[in-house]
């Protein structure tokens, strides 16, 4: 008996300095790992291993910023800026990598990881870790590149739709979408239709109550490029709407736009300032408050845009003015604006909203609306204005690598505090 006591202790104490040897060994690693901020989820902190994921920027060897917008193919283009600091001070890199719109979630997480993996490769390079990278080109390279059948058009037809109820209640919806975009470096053509039915009823102690709802569309948008800042094009709509009272209406609006920056810095930063003049045409269903049952105006609209995102945040701006031409005083003012800023270590503010001012509502019908128009909102009620503000903040604080993911019980934990106010 002694001797297995024996022989089970000198085997605890060898697995022990082992475990320790092992652990210490991993700990320098990690010590010596690049310390990297960015906005990680948990696929990536596992995929991606070899690098410490901090929680400020100011501790962090480099950060990256990402930024994702549509393709022409319905798509998205995901672009990451890696910046050096500390140590990498003047290394940066910008990498992108595009996902179509029939690829899972599981795809587009794998082209994502990589990509930062190539992108992290030379910044890991400088570290000690660099020894156990192992590099491999798992494909062989083809002589020729097929052509496109399509050229770089895609079309996409859906149909979506529900029936909600109870005893007291009903609800049926259906959505119907066609499109066909083309999207080059030189031309942007986007075409859509549009059918949107819906229609809720209610038993109430005062008997039946319907909202219905219809309307149809025509859109269509072709913008040519100039250079790398102009370009020109327009817009057509061709609609019906019960809720706008519009039994036909008809716009067009060409227009010529130039951006402050370069249209290929798009993802980082934007100053768009469009300027459109056109011709609008509406039948409508029931006689105006200017007792009118169709008219046609002419119009103008000009829109400043501002997007930029930088390692202290991001900030979304725009201010759009119209106004038909035959009366200035039928017009349309909106401000609209949304930032998070990054202001001291572990503390960012959000902020945002929009406020528009409305004179140009031409379409509302005579004799106003019932109350039951007005709370199934059901016609398209006479305003001056209308707005929408969110606030919020974010103090994280505790250890500066967060690097371990532990999936159990479906939450992530990882640490810290979150106060938000929206």
């Amino acid at each position: 008996m002694k001797r297995v006591l024996l022989l089970f202790s000198f085997s605890v104490f060898i697995l022990s300095a082992f475990s320790q040897e092992t652990t210490s060994k991993t700990d320098t690693l990690r010590k010596d790992a690049l310390n990297v901020f960015m906005d990680a989820s948990d696929y990536i902190r596992k995929e991606i291993p070899f690098v410490n994921y901090v929680r400020d920027i100011k501790d962090a060897g480099v950060y990256i910023i990402s930024t994702t917008q549509r393709t022409g193919s319905g798509g998205l283009e995901f672009s990451y800026f890696l910046v050096g600091q500390n140590e990498n001070a003047g290394m940066s890199d910008t990498l992108t990598f595009v996902t179509s719109p029939d690829e899972t979630q599981d795809e587009r997480r794998i082209k994502e990881v990589r990509t930062l993996k190539m992108g992290l490769m030379r910044y890991v390079a400088k570290t000690p870790l660099s020894k156990y990278m192992n590099i491999n080109f798992t494909e062989p390279l083809s002589e020729t590149v097929s052509t496109d059948k399509w050229n770089s058009w895609v079309y996409k037809a859906s149909v979506y739709g529900y029936l909600n109820g109870q005893q007291s209640y009903k609800s049926t919806y259906m959505n119907g979408n066609l499109s066909a975009n083309h999207i080059t470096k030189d031309w942007k053509i986007n075409l859509s239709a549009r059918y949107n039915y819906s229609i809720d009823q209610y038993d109430t102690d005062d008997g039946l109550i319907k909202s219905k709802n219809n309307s149809k569309s025509l859109n269509s948008l072709i913008v040519k490029s100039i250079s790398e800042h102009w370009s020109y094009g327009g817009s057509a709509y061709l609609g019906s709407s019960i809720y706008s009272n519009l039994d036909m209406a008809v716009k067009i609006m060409p227009g010529i736009e130039y951006d402050l920056f370069p249209y290929s810095e798009s993802t980082r930063r934007q100053l768009r300032l469009l300027y459109t003049v056109g011709y609008s045409f509406a039948n409508y269903t029931d006689s105006t408050i200017y007792n009118k049952t169709k008219e046609g105006h002419f119009q103008h609209a000009f829109s400043i845009a501002y997007q930029v995102v930088q390692k202290w945040g991001s900030i979304d701006v725009s201010f759009d003015y119209s106004n038909y031409l035959h009366d200035w005083s039928k017009n349309n003012l909106s401000l609209y604006g949304f930032m998070d800023l990054r202001i001291a270590k572990g503390l960012s503010v959000n902020f945002g909203g929009n406020i528009s001012l409305i004179h140009d509502q031409l379409g509302l019908v005579k004799g106003g609306a019932t109350t039951q128009e007005v709370l199934l909102r059901v016609k398209e009620l006479e305003t001056q204005f209308q707005y929408f503000t969110s606030f919020g903040f974010t103090y994280t604080f505790g250890s500066i690598y967060n690097n371990v993911v532990n999936p159990r019980f479906g939450n992530s934990g990882s640490g810290g505090m979150s106060i938000s106010f929206n």
